[in-house]
């Protein structure tokens, strides 16, 4: 059996049982980033619009480590951390999740400039960075490293659950331009651009993260510092397919699949 059976199922389960949560977290970043920018580009011209572009970002960046500190939170059923809480355990990684989301982001097109491939490839292999650096306690370069070996025997079954997590938002974000087809231009790209973001986020958040757990797992790592190698962690009862927790009797099968 795949580490990653049922992980949609588990994501989903977890965000429909915290949505006010996560919903929060993630509308708030987003519509203060938003404000704030717009603010920015309007009263500052041509300087604001640059100063506007960087706070956007740092907004982004903070809204993944965020998301990830909330996911993280939640696996034992319960939100321990308020928004303001979940924020501030998210602020001393963003730093790092910035420059590890730069240099991915200029590896990953250079790979789709070259045939589009090899973009696919570090975009399955680089997709735990973020986890690893927030939960995991790595250095933006060393999460790399490890994002690449936890992924490694496993990237056809990750790279599935992504190809269906965007078809997912694909179907979202077509049902939503229809119901606002009616607005203007402007206020319907705004619109869609902030429930999107805010409902979207957190699932794709809950699913990286909890891809992240479930490999982690299986190659007998620790996901997080201090934590027993080889344990999902997850309690009984929770999120996931196999009572008792994650993994299933007998352990994973071992790496060695397809990459």
């Amino acid at each position: 059996m795949s580490p990653l059976s049922g992980v949609l199922n588990e994501a989903w389960a977890m965000y429909k049982r915290h949505a006010a949560h996560f919903i929060v977290i993630s509308f708030a970043i987003f519509l203060v980033i938003s404000l704030i920018s717009a603010l920015l580009s309007w009263a500052g011209g041509t300087i604001g619009s640059w100063v506007a572009l960087i706070f956007t970002f740092f907004g982004i960046f903070l809204m993944q480590a965020a998301l990830t500190k909330a996911v993280q939170d939640v696996r034992d059923g319960r939100a321990d951390l308020s928004l303001g809480q979940t924020v501030s355990a998210a602020v001393p990684f963003v730093g790092a999740v910035a420059l590890a989301s730069i240099l991915a982001s200029i590896g990953i097109a250079i790979g789709f400039v070259l045939i589009i491939v090899p973009g696919l490839i570090l975009l399955t292999f680089w997709s735990l960075i973020v986890p690893w650096i927030v939960i995991g306690g790595s250095t933006a370069l060393d999460s790399f490293g490890r994002s690449w070996r936890t992924v490694r025997g496993y990237a056809w079954h990750v790279f599935g659950t992504y190809v269906l997590v965007f078809l997912i938002e694909i179907v979202f974000n077509i049902i939503l331009s229809v119901i606002l087809l009616a607005l203007p231009y402007a206020a319907r790209s705004f619109i869609a651009s902030l429930v999107s973001g805010t409902l979207v986020a957190p699932f794709i958040a809950a699913v990286i993260t909890l891809v992240y757990y479930r490999l982690a797992a299986a190659h007998g790592e620790a996901a997080e510092p201090g934590a027993p190698a080889g344990g999902y962690g997850q309690p009984p009862g929770g999120y996931g397919e196999q009572p008792g927790g994650y993994p299933p009797p007998g352990g994973y099968p071992p790496p060695g699949g397809t990459p």
